[in-house]
């Protein structure tokens, strides 16, 4: 490669990641959902992708998405239907689109219930052997995620796209060179085959915690408050 091709080329790798490290502006719901047709045909209107090998929306980390998007329009993550997509969008429509589908409520699949325990094991507890963390340390124990460390929500998502996308880290695949995009290309390399299709089933039917708050004070309600068992 001819010496001013790489400087090009470099010039352009460092501007996207600079990109990739520009503070997200604040998007707003309304203005989302007015920019979303264009997502529904692949995610659904709602973010709800009605096929599996399109990922859910809904629910997600607005962070988490809005970063996404600055990956494939970058050239940083490859997609070659995303990239046209994201290419378009400013920073402004990349988080108004964040902040609609992060707004929507997640459709919870089904678990195959004859790889429940093994798909849990690995997600709650990892793989000793082989060095694999719990995948709840950093997706927490309900599939939540973490917003600040912009570990995305998994629970109730296509046990196919799962699949596919921890088959593809496994293989070498990886979405970027940061110490971050490092970390899941680290950890499935080490899964084997059937372990990734287990933890993708157990995360398709993972729910996440509700809180239950009476709806109404009671008296029994206070007395435990004011003296709650020892323990």
């Amino acid at each position: 490669m001819k010496l001013g091709s790489m400087m090009i080329l470099g010039a352009i790798l460092i501007a996207a990641g600079a990109h990739a490290e520009v503070a997200m502006p604040a998007g707003t719901v309304a203005a989302g959902k007015a920019k979303s047709a264009i997502c529904a045909a692949c995610h659904g209107m709602d973010g709800n992708s009605t096929d599996p090998q399109y990922p859910k929306l809904a629910g997600q980390q607005a962070s988490y998405i809005y970063r996404q998007l600055v990956l494939f329009k970058t050239g940083v993550r490859q997609n070659p239907i995303m990239l046209g997509m994201a290419m378009p969008l400013s920073d402004q429509d990349m988080a108004d689109l964040a902040a609609y589908f992060s707004a929507q409520k997640i459709i919870t699949g089904v678990a195959d219930p004859k790889v429940v325990a093994v798909g849990q094991a690995v997600y709650r507890g990892g793989d000793r052997a082989s060095g694999v963390p719990a995948c709840m340390a950093c997706h927490g124990p309900d599939g939540r995620g973490n917003p600040g460390a912009v570990y995305p929500h998994l629970a109730g998502q296509h046990a196919t796209y799962l699949r596919t996308v921890l088959t593809a880290w496994h293989d070498g695949t990886t979405w970027g060179k940061t110490a971050h995009a490092e970390i899941m290309p680290t950890i499935a390399k080490r899964l084997t085959a059937a372990q990734i299709a287990d933890v993708a089933s157990y995360i398709a039917g993972l729910h996440t915690a509700t809180p239950i708050v009476p709806t109404q004070p009671t008296v029994n309600n206070a007395a435990f408050a004011a003296n709650p068992p020892q323990q």
